[in-house]
């Protein structure tokens, strides 16, 4: 017995000595280790520059070093940036998916919650041969500085420098930071010491043009800096002194510590040295931020300069022709290739890295680019292709590195050319495929029915939904047997199974929708038919391989902002009466009317339709998959999914929709809804004659069953993790780099 009670008592014992290890290995730190040179006065130094090149010292030598990486943002569906809530979990499931990808440093812009460099050292403490490194940046008071237009300011300075030793400290590890109430600033204990995977340093943000401008001309009088490892050089600008500061304070504060990195400053094509001859905009080429003149001093690690170059932005990129002088691997003229030779070109004594680059997979554009490198209306094999294209052009041009823009998906963002349209609290709770810059991300965040119900003419995944998530509409229509309703954070779904199998050919199908009192009760896609309640907007599906979302033209958001509103674009007042009877194109804004002496030539309006709905299949494992794929038709079943804002949804989170009312100032109102009705009719191609709407005229739209759903708040939001097909294709891109291009 007592044998018994003593193997017992051991068993328990090994127990606890395992479980208290466990949790041990949780609360201690584990130490991080590199591999490090000490230089200079016996500082470590992983990283450092060698003339053109970065290089990482390794089996006791140094090597040549390009950096193939990610960006990473702060936010997860259904939070904004400020809420900083990524768990450890996704971060150790991130870290893993990145390197496997190819990738050898994420770059962050702030300081983020302790969890990320927590996560990033246990990470690595089980990659201590192949370590996963980062670039930590440092974000400027952007709003401060735009406010006031002064770099000088002894607030705003003030305001940077303690963010510069607060990264710095988070980094290492050794600072306790305050929850600053609607900062969206990290706080928390920072006890994990993440310095020695640190890759570098990247102070600031992409700066506005008229704010160095006017600190320029508002400072002339501003010494050189002359800092302990960082100076201004002959000719600098008063930025450029200011920034030589800022930059010496980071090398100052990590110095503390025992460690060097390479550091540069954020920038970007509006603010970098080249003269855009061609660029229409007067302030896209007002003035440089020059990163030659900021020399290192006593600061073995280096310095090198960091831009964020899309395809599509400015618009000399498309226009100027002194920038379509070179031609890619495939024989096209292309001005991303002659740009980045260009600056490349001319910082020809330091190494540079390209931070920011891509195009997002999304239904909305908001600028066009050479070869159709667009900012948006990609799905996410063509994102990936380009994204490619563009990480092998920068390692060819014999950069130092290529930074991906970006590596998650982040629901919170707003575009220039749809901010107008939405509620700006509430975007980080429903998916906006119009709004492109939520889409960058290679790794997808999408709706929750994104793996659920797949849009391939195949009903069987309806049948799988409970009772309570979806809705058979009550409502006899000749041609339709059945209509049925869901939806999720990002789309309106319906379901329609036809009398007959649909045929493009003979005939076109509509889908009316009506949320607010107004809008067309006649319209020709009626064909004499008139309704008793109008419709806000149709969906047109009479082609093989897309359909058409239009809009009313009384209810058309694009006229009204731009025409109406902003007297910019030309229109017939006649079509702002309601029932007007015309549907237009949903259409978005990419480039504004550019007129002298504004702007150096006269640039005219562009807008460009993007409620073309294509036919697809949305089940990621078919070979056919398509992400942009709206509705396929198989037999007599019709699939349907329609992105809430072609709906005229501000917010279908809270039910809100854009009103018809106009404010009198440039901003749209939102009101509540009940929901949507939606009204099915067929139209044969050669008799004109019009199947569904049956009855004397007025049909009573009023009538039919509203589709509504309950209001869904930040803890109601789901969504789907997918790395998209654009992972794949970057993962090869990435793969076949392994150092940079000698000189």
């Amino acid at each position: 017995m007592k044998k018994l009670f003593k193997s017992g008592f051991v068993k328990l014992g090994l127990v606890v000595v395992i479980v208290g290890g466990a949790v041990a290995y949780w609360l201690m730190p584990p130490v991080a280790k590199v591999e490090s040179a000490e230089i200079g006065k016996g500082f470590k130094v992983k990283f450092k520059t060698n003339g053109t090149h970065i290089e990482q010292f390794q089996n006791q030598s140094w090597k040549p070093y390009f950096a193939k990486g990610v960006n990473m943002g702060a936010a997860v569906p259904g939070h904004f940036p400020g809420e900083l809530e990524i768990p450890k979990d996704d971060y150790m499931r991130w870290f893993e998916m990145i390197q496997e990808m190819g990738a050898n440093v994420i770059r962050v812009y702030t300081i983020l919650k302790p969890e990320f460099y927590e996560s990033l050292v246990r990470y690595n403490a089980k990659h201590q041969d192949n370590p996963l490194f980062f670039i930590q940046g440092v974000w400027s008071p952007e709003e401060q500085l735009i406010a006031g237009q002064n770099a000088f300011d002894p607030k705003v300075k003030q305001k940077f420098e303690k963010e510069v030793q607060e990264a710095v400290e988070a980094v290492y590890g050794n600072i306790d930071l305050e929850a600053e109430a609607h900062s969206g600033k990290a706080s928390g204990n920072y006890v994990f010491n993440a310095g020695p995977y640190l890759m570098g340093w990247i102070v600031g943000t992409e700066w506005d043009p008229v704010m160095v401008n006017k600190t320029n001309k508002n400072n002339p009088g501003a010494a050189d800096y002359k800092g302990e490892h960082f100076q201004s050089k002959p000719g600098a600008n008063p930025f450029e002194k200011w920034l030589a500061e800022m930059v010496d304070i980071t090398a100052r504060t990590e110095a503390k510590h025992g460690w060097q990195h390479p550091i540069a400053f954020s920038n970007w094509v509006t603010t970098d040295p080249l003269e855009h001859p061609g660029e229409p905009l007067v302030a896209e080429d007002m003035v440089s931020v020059d990163p030659t003149h900021i020399a290192a001093v006593d600061w073995d690690a280096g310095y090198f300069a960091s831009y964020h170059v899309y395809p599509y932005y400015p618009d000399f990129f498309t226009f100027d022709k002194s920038f379509q002088t070179m031609k890619n691997d495939k024989g096209e003229v292309d001005s991303y290739k002659t740009y980045l030779h260009k600056l490349k070109k001319y910082h020809n004594n330091m190494p540079v890295m390209i931070t920011e680059f891509g195009v997002p997979a999304s239904q909305g554009i908001a600028h066009t680019g050479m070869l159709g490198r667009n900012q948006g209306g990609h799905d996410d094999k063509t994102q990936g292709e380009m994204d490619a294209d563009m990480f092998r052009q920068i390692h060819q041009e014999g950069y130092s590195g290529a930074i991906l823009f970006t590596w998650q998906d982040e629901w919170f963002k707003k575009t220039w050319n749809t901010m107008h349209y939405d509620i700006p609290d509430r975007r980080a709770y429903w998916y906006n495929t119009i709004t492109n810059e939520s889409h960058f991300g290679v790794l997808g965040m999408y709706p929750s029915k994104d793996d659920v119900i797949h849009i391939d003419g195949d009903a069987s995944d309806w049948d799988k939904l409970d009772d309570g998530d979806k809705t058979k509409l009550d409502m006899q229509i000749e041609g339709f047997d059945e209509i049925w309703a869901t939806h999720d954070e990002g789309y309106l779904y319906l379901l329609a199974k036809l009398s007959e199998p649909f045929e493009y050919s003979k005939n076109f199908i509509y889908f009316g929708f009506d949320t607010l009192d107004g809008g067309n009760r006649h319209a020709p896609q009626l064909q004499g038919k008139t309704l008793d309640e109008g419709l806000e907007t149709i969906l047109e599906l009479g082609n093989k391989d897309k359909g058409q979302m239009m809009i009313a033209s009384n209810y058309d958001f694009h006229t009204r902002y731009y025409g109406k509103l902003s007297n910019i674009l030309a229109y017939d007042p006649k079509e702002l009466q309601d029932d007007s009877g015309i549907f237009k194109p949903w259409k978005l804004v990419v480039n504004y009317l550019l007129e002298y002496p504004d702007s150096r030539v006269d640039h005219p309006f562009g807008d460009i339709e993007v409620g073309d709905l294509l036919r697809g299949t949305s089940n990621p494992q078919d070979s056919n998959y398509n992400s942009k794929a709206m509705w396929q038709a198989k037999g007599n079943v019709l699939e349907i999914r329609i992105p809430w804002m072609l709906l005229g949804f501000s917010d279908p989170s809270s039910l809100s929709a854009i009103s018809y009312k106009d404010t009198g100032m440039k901003e749209f109102e939102s009101v509540k809804v009940e929901g949507v009705r939606i009204v099915p009719w067929i139209v044969r191609k050669d008799s004109k004659e019009v199947i569904g709407l049956e009855g004397s005229n007025p049909y009573p739209v009023s009538k039919l069953p509203l589709y509504t759903w309950k209001r869904w708040e930040d803890l109601d939001v789901k969504y789907v993790e997918r790395p998209k097909q654009s992972y794949s294709i970057m993962q090869k891109a990435m793969r076949e780099v392994k150092q940079p291009v000698s000189e």
